[in-house]
């Protein structure tokens, strides 16, 4: 089985002893790339009919799966250039497994989706709420929408989605609960979360929902022995642009998988491992951001560097969110 040795590791924290390159992905230069990325030949061409591309897929008995991307995103060329590139591996079982349909987030170049529908790469990216490059989504032969992945995911997390997927795990359970089945400790010790001065005490009330607050408020899902919190918090967090950024905020540290109790931003009592699993979420550290009424802005849930981490906290810190609350337009006009 193509991810069985991968179940054992999935969990991002989990991983007691990474290659070079899987550490690397937690802290390389996120900043635009100088040179635009090229696709590999296996992609699809992109013509941009995805009735044909699923129709094609489904023949060969395959998956689908849509990359949204852009040509100097640093996320982009890690994927391209590391999970299909130097490893021979996942190039092999995607092949094997999918078609591949690339999309530019920024293109005008018409789309034909699913339903029929024309629009241009840009407006497609927009609407499927592509916002943080590359995502990918994963349909099933029917067309529907089985996995996403929104960011960069190191080669051990990228093969189990991989699996998840071409052996219909969906039917049966969430990616999250996929990935928790190769972790042997669902509980980890409150003490091995990293403290931030701007971190709220508990009792965690973070209802918005009844009288509005007056800041937006960043959620940090972290857990124990996890190596891509030790960096958020060992880098990112040390930068003092982004550590002012977050100190204007309401913050809070949760354990995704200990039964905290809270009261969530909308007003509803549950626990932080119940509310990490209604959230979806399967990667640690996730920052999600809710504005002063306890609506979501957007979150933080794969990989993220410095460029990445400074640019969300702009679009939050500047509350740019209340006039465009699509994260990618308001990116459109920043880069103009």
């Amino acid at each position: 089985m193509f991810a069985l040795a991968v179940l054992l590791l999935a969990w991002a924290g989990s991983v007691p002893a990474m290659a070079n390159d899987e550490a690397d992905a937690y802290t390389f230069d996120d900043s635009p790339r100088d040179t635009p990325l090229r696709y590999p030949s296996w992609f699809n061409d992109p013509f941009l009919d995805l009735q044909a591309d699923l129709e094609a897929a489904r023949d060969a008995d395959k998956g689908l799966i849509l990359y949204f991307g852009q040509k100097r995103c640093a996320y982009c060329h890690r994927l391209i250039n590391v999970n299909f590139g130097a490893e021979a591996d996942i190039v092999e079982y995607t092949r094997d497994h999918f078609e591949v349909t690339p999309i530019d987030i920024w293109g005008v170049a018409e789309v034909t989706d699913l339903r029929g529908r024309t629009l241009t790469e840009r407006d497609f990216a927009v609407r499927e709420q592509a916002e943080f490059t590359p995502t990918l989504i994963f349909y099933d032969a029917q067309g529907d929408e089985v996995l996403r992945l929104r960011g960069y995911y190191p080669p051990y997390q990228f093969r189990a989605a991989l699996e998840y997927v071409a052996d219909a795990h969906y039917r049966d359970e969430t990616f999250r609960d996929y990935l928790a089945r190769g972790d042997n400790r669902m509980v980890f010790d409150d003490a091995d979360l990293h403290d931030q001065p701007f971190f709220q005490s508990p009792p965690y009330d973070l209802d918005r929902s009844r009288v509005p607050a007056e800041r937006p408020l960043a959620v940090f899902f972290e857990q124990g022995d996890c190596h891509p919190c030790d960096v958020l918090h060992g880098q990112s967090l040390q930068d003092p642009a982004i550590a002012e950024g977050f100190a204007s905020l309401d913050n809070v540290q949760l354990d995704l998988w200990a039964p905290t109790p809270l009261i969530t931003p909308a007003g509803e009592r549950t626990t932080a491992r119940d509310w990490a699993s209604e959230l979806g979420l399967f990667y640690a550290p996730a920052v999600i951001f809710f504005d002063e009424q306890g609506d979501e802005i957007l979150r933080l849930d794969s990989v993220a560097g410095f460029y990445r981490l400074g640019n969300v906290l702009d679009y939050v810190t500047s509350q740019a969110y209340r006039q465009e609350p699509s994260y990618q337009r308001w990116r459109q006009r920043q880069l103009r």
